[in-house]
């Protein structure tokens, strides 16, 4: 017994490097001074002053449009392409092809991008930037939908084609009913790694209005500030709201099919 608790000495302490500079962070968001480090009281001014700072407005809309987009782009794809691995194919080296965008470096896949769209005289902007979040999502979507796709019944896929329903049909009326919960879950995770990334839209932004990110790294550059905390504050209650929502559609999926 005194082993088995020791072994919740690490457990906890990683838990406690994780997770409590994010606590200060929140913390010191609500801080009535003008330092970042020094709490002097509690005030919401900082979250306030977020909503008159027009290049943060103009950054959280950018962020948006350029989130939604790639969102919709990415699970339509990431879905089909799960479906294909799974069902059309056994290749080892489409599947690791597939899951390629998500194992590179984010640098070494925004320098690619950017040599790519300048090979092809593509003008930088927001739908560039949409483009490359599309295909940097594109793989956790089609690897949520996978795995969604092994606990799907296949027989309903058999009797639906076997009473004369075609592919397009069947995977409309059966297939895609099963995927559900799998696809939100993939979609809410490819719209919070969008709201977040900054490295891949830097790179293929050119000289467009920036996303949130990049309004962020650039405000960083001459010291944190409690407008700052209050920022990530506020991203950071979005991303964990999304992973959440994913989290509980995924278990409601899965609790419905065992019924």
């Amino acid at each position: 017994m005194r082993r088995s608790k020791l072994l919740y000495v690490p457990f906890w302490a990683t838990y406690v490097f994780l997770y409590l500079p994010i606590l200060v962070l929140v913390v010191m968001s609500f801080n009535s001074g003008d330092s970042a480090y020094t709490y002097e009281g509690f005030s919401l001014k900082w979250y306030g002053e977020l909503a008159g700072d027009e290049r943060i407005r103009t950054g959280v809309v950018n962020t948006l449009v350029v989130a939604a987009g790639s969102t919709v782009i990415a699970t339509v794809l990431g879905t089909l392409l799960a479906v294909g691995l799974a069902r059309y194919t056994r290749s080892k080296t489409l599947d690791a092809l597939a899951l390629m965008p998500a194992v590179l470096p984010d640098l070494v896949l925004a320098i690619g991008l950017l040599v790519f769209y300048s090979a092809i005289q593509l003008t930088l902007g927001l739908y560039s930037v949409t483009l490359a979040h599309a295909l940097f999502s594109m793989a956790f979507v089609a690897a949520v939908v996978r795995t969604r796709l092994t606990g799907a019944d296949t027989s309903l896929e058999e009797a639906s084609r076997d009473l004369g329903a075609g592919p397009v049909v069947t995977f409309m009326k059966v297939t895609l009913p099963q995927l559900t919960p799998g696809i939100v879950a993939g979609a809410l995770l490819a719209f919070t790694l969008s709201l977040d990334e900054f490295v891949i839209a830097f790179f293929t932004i050119g000289n467009a209005e920036p996303t949130l990110p990049i309004v962020i790294y650039s405000m960083v550059r001459f010291g944190v500030t409690p407008k700052i905390n209050a920022l990530a504050a506020i991203l950071l209650l979005v991303s964990f709201t999304a992973v959440i929502a994913g989290q509980r559609m995924t278990r409601i999926g899965e609790s419905r099919a065992q019924d």
